[in-house]
């Protein structure tokens, strides 16, 4: 039986985890400020874990609001060491359509301004962490395990870009990020993805495909808003039923 709990990070879409037996609420406070919300604790397929709203209580922070530092600090600091976090994304190589499941397994960081790390010299001494591969490994493959106990096929690796939003990226800009390799687009995966590395956590993503990037697919020319919002709204019924399997596997 591991003895940690499991953190679970929820992006747009997922600001609170339904069927937490047990649930019980709590503020913690961090060197770094106060996370984007309160955790909530509690059981899901008998596994203990904790979940974090990423945008606060009814999506209130925009992407380069939030404190990512104290938000991994907090999960470290209640006893958490593997993360699952749960975001939406874009888009960008063809074939990954709105509903599809990824487990990327590489990132480009395209943000600004961020404060991205907690070694820099001055709350903790400098010190430099690989980052060569970005997601940890064992989460990683116990998520596509548990994609495939829930009856589902998410697809294993792909480039995630890190833009600084919370506007959507001109067709421009995909263009240039898929020159670059990325798959995938979204707002949220850096800093969070290299702090939790920092803080030795074992840090995997679930990230939702919500719509075509800009200037692809049947978005050449614009994305509806509204129709990301009613992907979401389906995709994360099927991303906590995932989530339920991982936490059954993960109380093993």
């Amino acid at each position: 039986m591991r003895l940690t709990l499991l953190g679970i990070i929820g992006g747009s879409g997922l600001d609170r985890l339904d069927g937490l037996e047990g649930l019980r609420r709590e503020r913690v406070s961090t060197p770094y400020g106060e996370p984007s919300s309160a955790l909530s604790f509690g059981r899901l397929g008998g596994t203990e874990v904790a979940f974090l709203a990423r945008h606060g209580d009814g999506h209130s922070l925009a992407p380069h609001r939030i404190n990512y530092r104290a938000n991994i600090r907090a999960l470290h600091d209640c006893g958490v060491r593997d993360v699952v976090a749960v975001a939406t994304v874009g888009g960008i190589r063809e074939g990954l359509a709105p509903g599809m499941l990824v487990v990327p397994d590489q990132i480009i960081d395209y943000t600004h301004g961020r404060e991205s790390t907690f070694f820099d010299g001055v709350a903790q001494p400098l010190e430099h962490v690989d980052f060569t591969q970005p997601f940890c490994a064992s989460m990683r493959a116990a998520l596509l395990r548990a994609g495939a106990a829930a009856g589902e096929r998410p697809c294993d690796g792909g480039v995630y870009g890190a833009t600084q939003g919370p506007r959507l990226e001109t067709a421009a800009e995909i263009r240039r990020m898929a020159r670059d390799g990325a798959d995938l687009v979204g707002m949220t995966g850096m800093p969070e993805a290299v702090l939790a590395r920092e803080m030795g956590l074992c840090y995997a993503m679930l990230a939702v495909v919500v719509n075509a990037a800009a200037g692809t697919g049947d978005n050449l020319n614009g994305v509806a808003i509204g129709e990301i919002r009613a992907v979401s709204s389906a995709a994360m019924k099927r991303v906590v039923a995932m989530l339920g399997m991982l936490a059954q596997s993960h109380g093993r």
